[in-house]
């Protein structure tokens, strides 16, 4: 780990947060422009009526509401591709913004949107992905953009990159930018209340992976790691609650609030081997990402044990009441901790049961490399990595 004496601190212009929020939805968009281009993720909220809701509360406030994109998954080339055309159709410029709603699938193809919309010096998103593009980088600040998310876990609405898949070479990669942080954040836990048990096991896990891995990266920080503590301090104790009885009011607040912090923790740090490889495998076995996440951060936190002692037992100590004086011990008892809640929420222990197969492994390790990877604890080459993945078979 770096130790750190100087530092940015990068984080949206507003976040407003609150149970039932949501109605505040027509004066904040008002802040932004005239004219809302939205992007949805979240069909149960369009069969519920949640959408209409808003829709309305956008049109009382004299917004034209114009919808740009759906998306079911995790965003792709071609969806960005297509969302940065329908904006230059439509001619955007001063007074235009995107509204994002949904997981992190949502807010990321929004982000990536809202940044192609006013840097038309690419052909495509993918001249602008890190590793695999022609190394554009976003120069014009991109449309006006209001988060709201819905799934309580990535944490996308407070970062300045938007992942993106890539057909060939097949990887994830990500948009980055300081200009691509939202401007405004709008988080109304009410909204998670119909995320399904799996989906809320699988997006918690994931902002409790990115909780832990931006406090014990290479890279940390001061204030993401206060963010940290306080994130796993309300998500530990209640995920299990969100996942068992989604209309908890203090779990669903508890989960929105932690994945929140999750994303202002990563975007000002950064992450680990769980993330990283969760990529890889999202990529070529298909496993969703907080899930691929969630079998990972046990395996990773277990690799990272020697390198990482000290603030894993700081962790702890923080949020476990672990008393011992040894690092040793209270970093073993986190890590215990935290495959514990894993097994319980039902994580699959080993990759083949997610359709992992051996002859996977060489890229599954290539796919590995990135961002991510790189803050990681201990640095793991290519042979150890694949040796980590065999036994994880």
């Amino acid at each position: 780990m770096i130790d750190m004496l100087e530092y940015d601190f990068l984080s949206p212009s507003r976040i407003v947060f609150g149970w039932g929020r949501r109605r505040e939805l027509g004066a904040l968009a008002a802040t932004l422009g005239r004219r809302a281009f939205v992007v949805l993720g979240s069909r149960t909220l369009q069969r519920n009526g949640a959408w209409d809701e808003l829709a309305a509360q956008l049109q009382n406030a004299k917004i034209a509401v114009l919808l740009a994109a759906t998306i079911s998954r995790e965003p792709e080339v071609a969806d960005v591709d297509q969302l940065a055309a329908h904006l230059h159709e439509a001619n955007v410029g001063p007074g235009d913004f995107l509204l994002a709603l949904g997981g992190g699938a949502a807010l990321d193809l929004a982000k990536a949107g809202a940044a192609l919309a006013t840097n038309r010096h690419g052909q495509s998103v993918r001249d602008f992905l890190e590793g695999v593009g022609q190394g554009l980088q976003i120069t014009e600040p991109p449309l006006p953009m209001l988060a709201m998310p819905t799934t309580g876990g990535t944490g996308t609405e407070a970062t300045k990159n938007a992942v993106i898949t890539v057909a060939d070479p097949p990887v994830k990669k990500s948009i980055r930018s300081p200009l691509m942080v939202p401007r405004v954040v709008l988080v109304d836990p009410e909204l998670s209340v119909s995320v399904p048990p799996e989906t809320t096991a699988w997006t918690g896990l994931d902002a409790i992976t990115q909780l832990i891995e931006s406090y014990i990266c290479r890279f940390a920080r001061p204030i993401p790691q206060a963010l940290a503590v306080h994130g796993l301090q309300l998500a530990m104790p209640r995920i299990s609650e969100a996942v068992r009885d989604g209309t908890s009011r203090p779990a669903r607040e508890a989960m929105a609030h932690a994945a929140l912090l999750s994303g202002l923790a990563l975007a000002n740090s950064g992450l680990g081997l769980a993330h990283g490889v969760a990529a890889a495998l999202g990529v070529f076995a298909g496993v969703p990402h907080g899930l691929a996440c969630a079998m990972m951060v046990p395996v990773a936190l277990e690799v990272n044990r020697t390198v990482a002692e000290k603030p894993l037992a700081e962790l702890a100590r923080a949020t476990l009441q672990v008393t011992s004086a040894s690092d040793a011990a209270a970093a073993g008892a986190f890590i215990a901790h935290v495959a514990e809640l894993c097994a319980e929420l039902g994580v699959p222990a080993r990759l083949s049961q997610v359709g992992v197969r051996p002859d996977q492994l060489d890229a599954l390790v290539r796919g590995s490399r990135g961002n991510s990877m790189n803050g990681n604890p201990r640095q793991l080459t290519d042979p150890e990595l694949r040796e980590l993945l065999e036994k994880c078979l």
